[in-house]
Formats: structure tokens, C-alpha cells, sequence
């Protein structure tokens, strides 16, 4: 293997060693254009297997030192190839990206290759995990590679991703389209950014916790107390990621998506030693110091949706399951939102209720009208739900609807406040309190909130035999 920024990349994310390379003597056969007299090693792509803490994993690496890594006939066929043994051995694919794109010299077939390319992705989807990481230019048909995968991150400085050229954009803007923040806060096809070693990290930690495939499982010992209290969780439920860390298997917390649609978490953690998968909702962002940063309104919006429903069908096709915590108090208002929030919430409330993985419910704090309907609720596909002492579930709060309801009796009376008062408590006790969500069957049982660990790990573990009972069908169609 060469010295090349291609091949040191494979051997930072691999275990020290492991690498065994695929295909090293392979050249491009086009003879087009002059291209005999061109030296073209590997074809500009490193291909072969290693392990990343002792589980195997099939790497690719491009090489922009060769024909700007270019994608060509034998450059995609070496791809295509590591594909296929992956999926005959069941084990993760990483592609590490640094190409500028399509190479013109090969014509139609390096446009064939690029459909084998894609179909061979295709195939893959939801049998092995499919990782990126981009370091370079990804543009033109290069941008459908990483969004075909199941996880995607990004260096911050150098890397560009993008489908037309930000110089043939008409917006003032343009240039910054295809960097890592706009791709990981506007677009959302980015999983993570940072330098290129904490890119690397990145995968390594993701490829960690995940199965090798979707007949595999994703257990790792447990070295922590599995009655653990959470003290103090109830005082997290703002910036929700820090409650999912004090649940977490070692308070460790892999969150997903952070800068996309923040209102929205999805990551994963472990429980008694199994990767579960986490989706919340967020009012707020604190720093290392415990000070807010940033508020949110508690309300669903179409992206953050998206991005949950997306997540949740990733885990229920490698049968991780799904620990959801709820705290909505409806959906946002305005004309953005009427364009996609029914479709990207249907999306959502379609991943949840489709899905035969085990998923626990935990209501921590507001849960009303049709957001909370579609964040996971018995109703919609959840195997249990909990929910804090406190917490509110129904139509609306309790002000608001003694407000609604004996709008009359407020607006004759004297004392209007102390009436809404007195009628707004009556609501909460027969209404929207927990209790009385759990007197319908809705909430499978009132839990102290420093209890949540150990409830939602028996929980799993009771669900762990769960299977799926449903019609045989092709497929849905959301």
C-alpha cells in the first residue's frame, strides 16, 4: 500500500495491522485520450478489509493523487467488488471520499459504472452498514454515494459536497452550499464533521456500535450497574442528550445528526450492553457549564420529523431497538412548516408504527395533542410506555383548555383567574395528568424519574423475544 493520503486514512481508522489490500495491481483499461500514457495505480482507489476493534470491516479509500481519484470503469468495479464480499461475509462497508468525480476520458463507461455503483449500494441497503466519510470534493453523480449510505460525516475545512458546481449556482450564497456546516445544518445528509482524525474517530465509534449486519446483534459487556439511579435527571429533560447520557451503559451518549433540526435527537447509546437506539425531543441546549445556549419551543417541525423517521427505519432494519423520550407540546406554526410537517410527520408516525424492532416509550414532560400521538405512544406501535409522576399527556395544557371549555363562566366572572385556576387543576387531575393516562391503559406505569435506567432496561430485556405479527406484503408505500 503507498504513502498516499488515501492509504494513510485506511490505516488510521483500521486496527494497527489489520489491513489486508484488495486489488493493488489494478490500472485502468480505457486506452482513449491518451490515457495509455498515463500511470494509473489502483485506479485511484485503495481497496481491501480490516478489522476495527477485532470486527471486521471492508474499507475503500480514494486516492486524489491519481486523475483526481476519478470514478472509471475499473475504479467502480473495484468498489463493486469489495461490495460483494462484504455482503457474502456479512460485514460493514467504509468508504472514505476524496474524488473529482466522473472521469471524462472513459465516457459511457465510466456513466455505466457509476449505475453498478449505486446498485450495488441498492443491494446492500439494510443487509450491512454502509458508511462515508468525505475529505475532499464529492460533486456531480459522486453526491448520491454517500447519500445511498446509512451514515455520513464530513471534514469541516477541506471537504465540498454537492450536485451542480457552486459557481454555476445564481445565489449569494453559493460558495458556502457545499461546505460541511451548510450540508450538516441546512441539508442534513451529514451525520457528523470535524478534522479529519476526528472524522475518522467518528466512524470508528459508529462502526463500534453497530451489528455487522442485520442477522447479527450488537452486544457488548456490560461493566456498569445496571440498577444505577439517575439522580437528578429530572433537571435534564431540557437538553434531553445530557438525560440519554445518565441512562447510557457508562453515561455514553452518541448523538446522531447534532446540528440538523436540534429540536430533534436521535443517537444511539448502550443498555446492559446492547446498542439501542435513542429519539427525544429538545427545549434546549446547555454547554460544559450546565448555561443555555439555545432555546427551543418543544414543538415538532417537518425536520426534525424527517430526521427521526429516517433514523428509526435504519434501526429497525438491523433490529436495534428504539428508546424514545417524549416531551412535545404540538406542532409548529407557520408556512414553512404547513409545506411539509403532515407529509414528514406521516413519514414519522409510518417508521414507529411499520416497525418490529422493541421500542420503550418514556414520557418526561409535555406530551399533548397529535404530537404526541406520533412520537412513539402506545397507540402508534409503542411496547411500553413510562411516564414521570409529573408529566402532562392530553389535548392541550390545562390552562389553555379551562380557558377553551368554560370560556363563558370566565369572561361573567369576577375572578376569572382564580376560576381558571380552580377549573385548569380539575382538568389536569381528570384529563392530562399521567395518572389518568395511565387509568386508560395509555401509560404502562408511573416511574420516579431517577428510575429510568433500570425500568426501561427490564423493559428491553423483557421485549428482547419480541416478533413481528403483521399481513405478508410486498411493502408499505410512505
Amino acid at each position: 500500500m503507498s504513502n498516499s493520503s488515501a492509504s494513510m486514512r485506511i490505516a488510521a481508522l483500521l486496527d494497527e495491522g489489520s489491513f489486508v489490500e484488495i486489488g493493488a495491481d489494478v490500472t485502468a483499461r480505457s486506452t482513449s485520450f491518451n490515457m495509455q500514457a498515463k500511470e494509473t495505480p489502483s485506479d485511484g482507489v485503495i481497496t481491501g478489509f480490516g478489522t476495527i476493534n477485532c470486527n471486521p470491516v471492508y474499507v475503500y479509500s480514494q486516492d486524489a493523487s491519481v486523475l483526481g481519484g476519478t470514478i472509471g470503469e475499473m475504479h467502480a468495479k473495484k468498489i463493486v467488488k469489495l461490495y460483494d464480499l462484504a455482503l457474502k461475509t456479512g460485514a460493514p462497508v467504509a468508504g472514505l471520499l476524496d474524488c473529482a468525480g466522473i472521469r471524462l476520458q472513459e465516457t459511457v463507461d465510466a456513466l455505466n459504472a457509476f449505475g453498478e455503483l449505486y446498485q450495488c449500494q441498492i443491494k446492500a441497503s439494510g443487509i450491512i452498514p454502509q458508511i462515508t466519510g468525505i475529505f475532499g470534493n464529492c460533486g456531480g453523480g459522486m453526491s448520491v454515494i454517500p447519500t445511498l449510505t446509512d451514515f455520513t460525516f464530513m471534514e469541516s475545512e477541506h471537504a465540498k459536497l454537492f450536485v451542480n458546481s457552486p459557481n454555476t449556482l445564481e445565489c449569494a450564497d453559493a460558495p458556502e452550499i457545499a461546505s460541511a456546516k451548510f450540508q450538516s445544518e441546512k441539508v442534513g445528509v451529514i451525520d457528523g464533521i470535524g478534522t479529519e482524525d476526528e472524522v475518522l474517530k467518528q466512524i470508528r465509534t459508529i462502526i463500534q456500535l453497530l451489528p455487522c449486519n442485520c442477522e447479527d446483534s450488537a452486544v457488548a459487556e456490560c461493566t456498569d450497574d445496571l440498577n444505577r439511579l439517575c439522580t437528578g435527571i429530572e433537571s435534564c429533560t431540557g437538553d434531553i442528550s445530557m438525560a440519554l447520557s445518565m441512562i447510557a451503559d457508562n453515561h455514553e451518549f452518541t448523538e446522531i445528526k447534532p446540528d440538523y433540526a436540534r429540536e430533534m435527537v436521535i443517537g444511539f447509546l448502550r443498555l446492559n450492553g446492547t446498542t439501542t437506539g435513542a429519539v427525544a425531543n429538545r427545549t434546549e441546549i446547555c454547554d460544559e457549564d450546565g448555561n443555555v445556549t439555545e432555546t427551543f419551543d418543544g414543538r415538532l417541525t417537518a425536520k426534525g420529523c424527517s430526521k427521526a423517521a429516517d433514523f428509526i427505519r435504519f434501526c429497525d432494519a438491523f433490529n436495534i431497538p428504539v428508546l424514545t423520550m417524549t416531551n412535545t407540546s404540538g406542532l409548529k406554526a407557520d408556512k414553512h412548516q404547513e409545506l411539509r410537517l403532515s407529509r414528514a410527520m406521516a413519514q414519522m408516525v409510518y417508521a414507529y408504527g411499520s416497525a418490529a424492532i422493541p421500542m420503550v416509550n418514556v414520557i418526561v414532560g409535555q406530551a399533548y395533542g397529535s404530537a404526541y400521538v406520533v412520537m412513539n405512544s402506545k397507540a402508534t406501535g409503542a411496547d411500553m410506555v413510562f411516564a414521570w409522576p409529573e408529566s402532562s399527556i392530553g389535548m392541550m395544557n390545562a390552562d389553555s383548555a379551562a380557558r377553551i371549555i368554560y370560556e363563558k363562566e370566565i369572561n361573567e366572572s369576577p375572578e376569572a383567574n382564580r376560576l381558571i385556576r380552580e377549573k385548569a387543576a380539575e382538568y389536569e387531575k381528570l384529563q392530562s395528568g399521567a395518572r389518568a393516562a395511565a387509568s386508560r391503559g395509555y401509560v404502562d406505569a408511573i416511574i420516579p424519574p431517577d428510575h429510568t435506567r433500570k425500568h426501561v432496561i427490564a423493559a428491553f430485556e423483557m421485549l428482547y423475544t419480541k416478533r413481528p405479527v403483521s399481513p405478508v406484503k410486498k411493502h408499505g408505500t410512505v
